[in-house]
């Protein structure tokens, strides 16, 4: 059995979770905690990795720019470590949403994972 290890990029999470055959399973999740966070993304399942990692990186732009609070609660939600998200550097909101929307693919990744193998 494979240990987690913790991916460094989003595109090697993502082949990862192609090579796993979780992807669908990932999209799954996504799909079911934005919507838990009222905040509904529905990614359809032949949404591409590419397509995935651009338009979360826009949806958690647009949150951050105009509904701070629902960025905060999606967070929350999905359960992002705090400290991971004070570490970043918010002075670019782009790099921030891009760094932001990393972590949630991480959060959700993991989630996956564990629930797959144990």
């Amino acid at each position: 059995m494979s240990n987690y290890i913790t991916p460094i990029s989003t595109d090697l999470l993502l082949s990862e979770a192609e090579t796993e055959n979780l992807y669908l399973k990932l999209i799954e999740q996504i799909n079911k905690d934005f919507n838990l966070a009222n905040e509904a993304i529905d990614f359809p399942m032949s949404t591409t990795p590419e397509e995935l990692k651009i338009q979360l990186h826009e949806k958690i732009y647009r949150l951050i720019q105009y509904k701070f609070a629902e960025y905060l609660n999606l967070l929350y939600i999905i359960d992002v470590p705090e400290d991971q998200i004070k570490k970043l550097d918010g002075s670019d909101i782009s790099e921030l949403s891009a760094q932001v929307a990393f972590l949630i693919l991480k959060r959700e990744w993991m989630k996956v994972w564990f629930r797959n193998k144990y």
